[in-house]
């Protein structure tokens, strides 16, 4: 794969172009060191033999003053990393009036060439060659033709610009390659922080879906169980306090017929809550099965009510018409939160009422608008199920309605205590 580098912004290529002061590291001194001598013998071996072989034509006043101009251009060598462009225009000047500055022009168009754009290099070593070009068209030095020193000059100028342009084309590549690497490790550091952020919200995530499935079955378990239990409870209450009087003599003893009955309704009773408890969990762990029993719903309220009959409850149940006769419209997890706020206001009642005591419920409505539950029962002193259990069961179902788009009610009104639902009834 082809890696193509973004291009440098202005600040990044100053700051590849320029030396700071006092920032020379050893090896800017071996480069300096070394293309200063390189200029050095440059204009020594030219200057032994100035002027050159064929250029009769140079005044004696440039004989005179070529070595001294040559050794200035050498030495404002070691200033070619703050001035480059500056040093180079000056050595036009230089080797105006001495060619044996020849090499400290090459080492200043290198150096021009390598730290500013192109541009600016090939108009110095521009200047260089029409300097120099006088040198090429008026000498005639033996045995050297003219295109043969002509190509000499181009090569002794353009060598150095084209190895510049080359070597500030490797450093832009690098620069701009290391740019990409920092650019993409910082944009790898930012996915990774994404990646963390996005491992947390949805380790959030989990643990609320967890706790929300835990609520979902502690409403189920409580809705379930509670009703059950409850009867279990009066039941082997009943037994208990009969059993109780007949050993004291204060009582009919029991036969065996009744004995028997009441076993039966205490086996069949816990029966049918651990089969209600096995479809509950079914449901929970694998989600609606193939074949399970549908939920309850407005039509299990009779034998809901016959139930809480047969444990000696006296319920007292109106439906309305409208109701009875549209039940089948009403959604079917609607159905179900109307059973359950039965189901809880007679558990309630049988825990928390005074025995014997009237229980009515009335289930009314609106197709189109609303469905409403509502069951009231006597209550003594401190028989608010809220405040004596907790009202956790209360708690659940209140939970239940708000889902279903709806809201519940309850506390005491007078001397009763009323649970009342309010369930959309949609078309």
């Amino acid at each position: 794969m082809t890696v193509v580098p973004r291009r440098l912004l202005p600040a990044e290529l100053a700051a590849l172009d320029g030396w700071p002061a006092g920032r020379r590291t050893a090896r800017d001194w071996a480069a300096d060191a070394g293309l200063f001598a390189f200029a050095v013998i440059i204009a020594v071996e030219q200057a032994a033999a100035y002027p050159p072989a064929g250029a009769d034509f140079v005044p004696a006043w440039l004989v005179a003053v070529n070595p001294w101009v040559a050794a200035v251009a050498c030495l404002a060598l070691w200033w070619r990393r703050r001035h480059p462009t500056g040093l180079a225009v000056a050595m036009i000047g230089a080797l105006a009036l001495s060619g044996s500055a020849m090499g400290a022009a090459m080492v200043a168009g290198l150096t021009v060439a390598v730290h500013r754009p192109w541009g600016r290099a090939a108009a110095v070593t521009g200047a260089y060659l029409l300097v120099c070009g006088y040198y090429g068209l008026f000498a005639d030095p033996p045995g050297v033709q003219r295109p043969v020193l002509l190509a000499s000059l181009l090569l002794m100028l353009g060598g150095p610009l084209c190895l510049g342009m080359a070597v500030r084309a490797r450093r832009l590549l690098v620069a701009g390659l290391r740019r990409e690497a920092e650019v993409s490790a910082r944009e790898h550091r930012l996915e990774l922080a994404e990646a963390r952020r996005a491992g947390r919200e949805h380790r959030l995530a989990l643990a609320e879906a967890r706790r929300a499935e835990r609520e979902r079955l502690a409403r189920e378990m409580h809705d379930v169980l509670a009703h059950r239990v409850s009867l279990l409870s009066v039941h082997a209450g009943a037994l208990a306090y009969r059993s109780s009087r007949a050993a004291a003599g204060t009582g009919p003893p029991l036969d065996a017929e009744e004995v028997g009955g009441a076993v039966e309704v205490i086996q069949d009773n816990a029966r049918l809550a651990l089969d209600e408890l096995r479809d509950v969990l079914s449901v929970l762990r694998d989600g609606e099965p193939a074949g399970a029993p549908p939920q309850p719903g407005l039509a299990d309220l009779p034998r809901l009510v016959a139930e809480a009959e047969a444990a000696g409850q006296r319920v007292e149940l109106t439906v309305a018409d409208e109701v009875a006769a549209r039940a089948g419209s009403v959604r079917a997890h609607v159905q179900r939160t109307a059973y359950r706020t039965v189901q809880e206001g007679l558990t309630n009642a049988r825990r928390h009422g005074p025995p014997g005591a009237e229980v009515r419920v009335r289930v009314t409505g609106v197709p189109g608008d609303e469905l409403t539950v509502t069951v009231e029962n006597p209550v003594t002193g401190g028989g608010s199920p809220a405040g004596a259990g907790g009202g956790k069961g209360l708690i659940g179902l209140g939970e239940r309605a708000v889902l279903d788009g709806g809201g519940l009610e309850h506390g005491v009104r007078g001397e009763a205590f009323v649970l009342s639902a309010r369930l959309p009834w949609q078309i």
